[in-house]
């Protein structure tokens, strides 16, 4: 079971890593192998994930509350239905689809095989190089107000599926998606922060009910690590917001890359198990 000091590690991995697309619940993963912890499990990795949401949720507050008040009226204002927030409400829901619907039909496996070593090594790698390629390509023109639309929505969302496997990264997936389709750094990081909040919150949510039974870690350490997580990802997504509108991802893919390959050496050398 997880002790009192592991939470604070993983705690820690989880707010520094969750907005950075190089994956938190890889880096979760890996450190618990490397140091002979126990998988900490999907379940404890959702539930933390709860304290780097509600960082979200508080640093884009202003943003949330037009986006839900706005939508909600609309519902019965048919003008309000133009505007931006009340359109960025149905965007996120329709985003939200493709990760709902496969989180549910995989859930063993998202327990199981997805959280193997090989595979997680195998997908940091391969979905660095295609960050890279997306990064060095798109044009980044394109903003959420005025070209996000249904389909657009539904590509991001698609691309936050795949962060079931872990070492995908959910940030890292949906940014890839969006600067193929040429939006802006910043945009794209934004509305993969958005588009997060109903998963993560749902995910977290329904897991809560496995922690403190079978081999699920005790409410102790988690709760201490989603707290730890939601001080540490407050800070972290200020920095990578201002980061990106300067930078490109450069480096980010090349740790990515490198983290992968020592995983897979790892596994192959017997350092760590599968």
């Amino acid at each position: 079971m997880i002790g009192w000091f592991e939470a604070v590690v993983l705690g820690l991995l989880q707010g520094l890593t969750e907005f950075l697309p190089i994956s938190s619940s890889a880096h979760i993963r890996v450190v618990s192998a490397f140091f002979g912890w126990e998988d900490p499990g999907a379940a404890f990795t959702a539930v933390i994930q709860l304290g780097t949401e509600a960082a979200v949720l508080i640093y884009f507050r202003k943003e949330l509350w037009e986006i839900i008040s706005t939508w909600t009226r609309s519902l019965w204002r048919p003008e309000l239905r133009r505007l931006f927030p009340a359109r960025m409400g149905w965007y996120v829901i329709l985003g939200t689809i493709p990760i709902a619907v496969l989180g549910v039909t995989l859930k063993d496996q998202i327990e199981t095989v997805f959280r193997d070593l090989r595979l997680i090594g195998t997908t940091l790698i391969v979905f660095g190089i295609i960050l890279w390629f997306a990064d060095r390509t798109a044009r980044a023109k394109l903003t959420l107000e005025k070209h996000l639309s249904t389909t657009h929505a539904l590509v991001y969302g698609f691309a936050e599926a795949l962060a079931l496997i872990p070492g995908v990264s959910r940030s890292g997936g949906t940014i890839t998606a969006g600067l193929l389709l040429d939006y802006r750094r910043e945009e794209a990081a934004k509305y993969s922060f958005l588009l997060a909040i109903p998963a993560v919150l749902a995910s977290g949510l329904l897991e809560l009910f496995e922690i403190g039974g079978g081999q699920a870690p005790d409410w102790g350490p988690t709760i201490l690590a989603t707290l730890i997580s939601f001080v540490v990802g407050y800070a972290a997504v200020a920095w990578f917001l201002k980061y990106i509108s300067t930078h490109r991802f450069t480096g980010f893919v090349i740790y990515r890359i490198l983290l992968g390959l020592f995983v897979i050496a790892a596994v192959s050398l017997g350092w760590i198990p599968a």
